[in-house]
């Protein structure tokens, strides 16, 4: 038995040293001096020493870093954490603006001017901590949206993080789902390169890159030494508490001991959003953490949730970015490179350059009308540029340099990898090699299946591939499941047995994917991970979806005429059908669930036609999704209920012949909420 005093000391120690730890890391205004603070967790750490039993998760004492893992697991989101759009220019703020306003006229007719929230935008490494209870239970990285790396063990390192909440003036919800950026401040990174350097090592580009490479160390003791921060700028699911705005929600998480970015201002109409943008930029080098722009919210909550989201971002909030910084070198020559759907795409080869502290020796042209619009020659000094700071870009050429001897750029009429010749189709600008067998084609798409969105087939590497297609010994995904590849994979060069097998056991334990991991897969045109999951949402099974017309596919809210068009022609080759029916026929299985197998809904199909009063399409499907149903494009059997809104079309005529459910757009709520 532990004596109740031990374990009072123990108790009344926690709450002193996560007092201190929150007045230093989050308000910045420590009581104690170091030594002081140190005495304090020493005592505790021997306390805990002689007491094991008495150690907890959320123990100050357990910030040290934990054994070394073998792999990141995954965490699944709670809700979809989601990208930003990003405008660039003040004409695509005002463009925007004007977009978001319409939007919400439409829910609230009176709305004159939106309230909007501003904060800065941290270059960082986003994350994800689960309170529940107060408690941190998990951390994860934003992964792909839906589904993030575990980096508990890492994210605990940071002192700012609090193990547990402090909750003054505050209730503490039930679970609490906060979101933002671990960064590292310029001087301490500085300071960081400064020692690795000293110790003999490759010093970081920036400060993002540090700490997104320290969040994903599989020994959290490495992670423990590395001087990462954090800031809080928003908030997933929340359970057992709620906030009108989004302004009143960050003032609640900093009072429940988590520390969020500021300066946070909120505006009344955009000029005053114009004015912090502007005042911001001019303060940019006196920050002490790297930013690359502003984040503009709507402010209400509520409103938020009835504006919605697109596939990927949302429509309430945008990245109003910084320009960009700028340098100038040579342009040394264009490549031309032949991407996994035949795409030939210009590359500049550049006299490498330091941007915004990452070395650039590449960029991309997109096509030849680019090179045109730039006026680019071989042998130019150009101007490169870090688009949203980030992707190397070419913004104009320095004609007063020139020599005489720079050469101007023809695109080529042969692919430079199989010398096919190459075709332009109708209505596009870039240029395709049409031979599916080329062997860059079937590097990407092979490259591209095995990655980790697709069938992530670990130890299956771009050296592996480009030998595997070199040799001719692979033509197509299909290949990597026959019998044969195992014995393909041992004639490789650098491929012992242990290598093989660890491919093998990749490779089988792939035969079991799900669907929209399936479909991503296969490498169509213009399907992205979002995509993929709105298709295995519509259609449930590879077969239906191979069956989909292009009317049908079109009709698919997210989905549109052009991604449409690209679905439907890539399952009329009856190449790809035949890929897709010799990888099920080798094993290659998926789950056919998406989405909550429970819910109000489960089981249920909604189809949508006409005008509705109080959702936006978009979010009304959302809400099904949310509740386990799914949303259908067309009337059929397989339908449960037609919501009719006003204004319908002819499918509501459809429905009444097929004899369908129709409900009002009051009925269809009743039901969800």
């Amino acid at each position: 038995m532990i004596p109740q005093d031990i374990k009072k000391r123990v108790s009344e120690l926690h709450r002193q040293i996560n007092d201190h730890n929150h007045r230093y890391y989050v308000l910045d205004d420590p009581e104690v001096s170091d030594a002081q603070y140190d005495r304090l967790l020493r005592d505790l750490s021997e306390l805990e020493e002689k007491h094991p039993d008495l150690i907890t998760p959320d123990s100050p004492t357990q910030r040290v870093g934990a054994q070394p893992s073998e792999k990141f697991t995954t965490v699944q989101h709670q809700e979809r954490m989601y990208s930003l759009e990003n405008v660039m220019t003040e004409k695509e703020l005002d463009e925007w603006h004007e977009r978001l306003l319409k939007s919400a006229r439409e829910i609230k007719p009176d709305i004159k001017e939106l309230e909007l929230v501003v904060e800065p935008k941290i270059d960082g490494a986003a994350v994800e901590l689960v309170y529940k209870k107060g408690r941190l239970i998990v951390g994860s990285t934003r992964g792909d949206g839906l589904t993030g790396e575990d980096t508990t063990g890492n994210l605990k390192t940071i002192r700012a993080v609090p193990l547990q909440l402090i909750g003054q003036k505050v209730k503490v919800p039930a679970r609490l789902d906060v979101r933002g950026e671990v960064y590292i401040a310029k001087e301490k990174f500085n300071e960081f390169n400064r020692q690795q350097i000293k110790a003999g090592k490759e010093p970081f580009a920036n400060p993002r890159n540090a700490a997104a490479g320290s969040l994903r160390q599989l020994d959290s003791k490495i992670t423990a030494l590395r001087p990462l921060d954090i800031m809080i700028h928003g908030a997933g699911s929340i359970k057992g508490k709620s906030w009108k705005t989004h302004s009143e929600l960050l003032e609640a998480i900093f009072r429940l001991g988590i520390k969020t970015v500021k300066p946070v201002k909120v505006c009344r109409n955009l000029d005053e959003v114009k004015k912090y943008h502007t005042d911001l930029l001019n303060k940019r080098d006196e920050i002490p953490y790297e930013i690359d722009g502003i984040v503009i919210k709507v402010n209400d909550l509520e409103l938020q949730k009835r504006i919605g989201v697109r596939t990927r971002t949302p429509r309430w909030a945008v990245a109003y970015k910084f320009p960009a910084r700028e340098e100038t070198t040579r342009l040394l020559d264009i490549k031309v490179q032949v991407g996994r759907t035949g795409a030939l795409t210009p590359v500049a080869i550049l006299e490498p350059v330091k941007v915004g502290g990452v070395e650039v020796s590449r960029a991309t042209l997109h096509n030849q009308d680019e090179i045109k619009r730039l006026g680019l020659k071989i042998g130019d000094w150009v101007v490169v540029k870090r688009s949203g700071d980030v992707i190397p870009k070419i913004i104009k050429s320095i004609v007063s340099k020139r020599t005489g001897k720079e050469k101007s750029f023809k695109m080529l009429q042969k692919c430079p990898v199989c010398q096919s010749g190459i075709v332009l189709p109708e209505g596009e600008i870039v240029p395709r090699c049409p031979n599916l067998g080329c062997p860059a084609q079937v590097k990407g798409a092979l490259q591209h299946f095995v990655s980790r969105g697709a069938m992530d087939i670990e130890g299956l590497g771009s050296k592996i591939i480009e030998q595997l297609v070199d040799k001719k010994l692979v033509k197509d995904p299909a290949d990597l499941y026959e019998p044969a590849i195992q014995g393909k994979l041992l004639q490789l060069e650098r491929t012992g047995d242990k290598l093989v097998g660890n491919i093998m056991l990749a490779i089988d334990k792939s035969r079991q994917t799900t669907l929209p991991r399936f479909i991503y897969a296969l490498g169509i045109r213009h399907v992205g991970e979002a995509t993929a999951v709105i298709l295995a949402e519509q259609f449930r099974t590879i077969e239906n979806l191979e069956k989909a017309s292009r009317e049908e596919l079109e009709s698919i809210h997210e989905v549109g005429p052009i991604v449409a068009r690209s679905i439907f022609d890539f399952f009329q080759n009856p190449n790809n059908k035949k890929i897709v029916l010799r990888m099920q026929r080798s094993g290659v299985k998926y789950d056919p669930v998406i989405g909550k197998k429970k819910g109000k809904l489960a089981g249920q199909v909604f189809l949508f036609t006409g005008e509705l009063a109080k959702f936006g399409r978009t979010e009304a499907k959302r809400l099904v999704r949310e509740n386990g149903g799914r949303v259908s494009a067309t009337a059929s059997k397989k339908v449960d209920y037609v919501v009719a809104g006003t204004d319908p079309g002819s499918k509501l005529e459809k429905a009444k012949k097929s004899g369908i459910k129709i409900i009002s757009e009051k009925e269809f709520i009743k039901l969800v909420m």
